[in-house]
């Protein structure tokens, strides 16, 4: 059985202390918070959990093996290096870290020490983006064209980031895993509301290899909550609606041909395919049971993580490079 402290028990944390304490292979062994009243909900669920306010009496407890970190992002290099250091495997909520130098060195630590680095991009792990996974590699979308998503909603306002660092991670992370392309420019725009520098509000564009484009619609300033991701092929296309309680997932057989004719070599002919649609059958198993006993293949078996660091830190360039456009306007950054 493997021993797992958590860092950080407050909006995150007890979902991962949850799925940990019920899976079979782990042993939830130690909980650390600053706030009092958080390692005191903590102790109420988990009476049999060693709890610690001061972090250095943390890494000193020698039954953990591995640490799980749910902190704000600007705390997770320091928490991950330190843990990988004092020999423990580390799962790093996202976004992995603030910096890309932080997440190479992170990378290279956790190889240096033979570590394993799980970044938890939970929603690689639900059953309708592995179903969409499945569906692409079976070839049935065709080449692929366009990722196109809209993540948004009324608040939370975060404090210590702004919209895109908050939001964007997922859908970034689930379009690398389903087309793990070579990305080549990012563009952001955005603007600032209520006099203050967050960013509530802001479109990514992510340019990829062979013309494929992604577009990242975010924000904290919806009406209504929507969760949609339309991804394009040359023969089909599907519209992922997170939102929806069932069909979360539904395969359009809907194209456009584009050719010339013989007559005008000039002439541009327009041509749409319009045929069924259906909804495959999801696998509805919780994404972070799922992640959890993966985690513990990955220490026990050697497996390496679905979203291990290097996902981690293709995410953080992305985000970087979007921060340093939304900055100028949204003059595009080279990857």
């Amino acid at each position: 059985m493997i021993n797992v402290g958590l860092i950080g028990f407050g909006y995150w944390g007890p979902n991962l202390a949850r799925n940990f304490n019920l899976n079979p292979d782990f042993n939830l062994c130690a909980i650390c918070d600053f706030s009092g009243d958080r390692l005191e909900v903590a102790g109420r669920h988990y009476p049999h959990v060693n709890l610690y306010k001061d972090l250095n009496e943390f890494y000193k407890d020698k039954e953990i093996d591995a640490i799980a970190i749910a902190t704000p992002v600007a705390s997770h290099y320091k928490l991950a290096k330190s843990a990988i250091l004092t020999g423990r495997h580390v799962w790093l909520e996202k976004p992995m870290t603030a910096t890309v130098p932080e997440g190479e060195e992170l990378l290279e630590l956790a190889a240096q020490k033979k570590k394993v680095l799980l970044v938890d991009h939970t929603f690689v792990y639900t059953g309708a983006v592995r179903k969409i996974k499945e569906i692409i590699d079976q070839g049935d979308l065709g080449d692929l064209i366009y990722y196109d998503s809209t993540r948004v909603n009324l608040g939370l306002f975060q404090q210590d980031v702004n919209v895109i660092w908050d939001l964007a991670p997922h859908d970034i992370s689930i379009m690398d895993f389903l087309m793990p392309f070579k990305k080549v420019e990012v563009s952001a725009t955005g603007s600032h509301y209520y006099g203050s520098d967050i960013v509530p509000k802001s479109l990514v564009t992510v340019y990829m290899q062979n013309n494929t484009v992604a577009h990242i619609n975010v924000s904290w300033v919806s009406p209504v909550k929507i969760r949609q991701t339309l991804i394009g092929g040359s023969t089909k296309m599907i519209l992922y609606d997170d939102n929806q309680p069932s069909e979360k997932v539904k395969i359009y057989d809907k194209r456009v041909e584009l050719g010339h004719t013989m007559e005008e070599l000039y002439h541009l002919k327009v041509q749409y395919r319009v045929g069924d649609m259906w909804a495959p059958k999801i696998d509805d198993q919780e994404a972070l049971a799922l992640e959890t006993s993966h985690f513990a293949d990955c220490l026990m078996n050697g497996e390496k993580p679905m979203t291990d660091g290097k996902a981690g830190l293709e995410v953080v360039k992305v985000l970087v490079a979007a921060e340093e456009s939304l900055k100028n306007k949204g003059t595009p950054v080279k990857l």
